[in-house]
């Protein structure tokens, strides 16, 4: 396509650009940046990567979600991938959740594989998810985003962080 050797056009050509165009879409894009300045009303739903420093008072359904450090959510979250920093109240679903010191999470979390640093808060049940979550790259947010997780609360343990309503994990040295 761009080599020196060939400057004429064929067939192959646009097999080519199809080729290149599908590796193009396969790679991970730049994540969608919601900056610290800003505040925002409303759901959001992205098929992407979305990264959070602003407040969101609405529901996020995404690919790959970070709430930043100084990020405040208020609304359930429905995806694959969530990385929490900053705050977040309301439900959490998705198939892996990693809560950094700094998190502080007011909600049940339905997850298949969490990991908390020391410091994380959560005040709220942790449950784990039978099946992956479906949906988390869809349109808009499902009926599965505003839901309750249902079934029996389980404690997961973390070195030095706090689970309320019941469910406490700490570490002492």
């Amino acid at each position: 396509m761009f080599s020196k050797g060939s400057k004429t056009s064929t067939g192959d050509s646009s097999s080519e650009s199809a080729g290149a165009s599908s590796v193009t879409t396969a790679q991970s894009a730049a994540p969608s940046i919601i900056s610290a300045d800003l505040k925002i009303v409303g759901n959001l739903a992205s098929a992407g990567d979305l990264q959070i420093d602003g407040t969101i008072e609405g529901d996020i359904t995404s690919r790959r979600l970070t709430v930043g450090e100084g990020a405040q959510v208020h609304g359930a979250i429905l995806a694959d991938d969530v990385r929490i920093y900053g705050s977040v109240s309301g439900e959490i679903k998705a198939n892996t959740v990693n809560l950094a010191k700094s998190a502080r999470v007011d909600g049940d979390i339905g997850h298949q594989s969490i990991a908390m640093e020391a410091g994380a808060s959560v005040s709220g049940r942790l449950t784990r998810l039978e099946k992956p979550v479906a949906g988390a790259t869809s349109n808009g947010p499902s009926a599965g985003a505003t839901k309750a997780a249902s079934g029996n609360a389980a404690s997961s343990t973390a070195t030095g962080s706090t689970v309320s309503q019941g469910y406490s994990s700490s570490y002492q040295s």
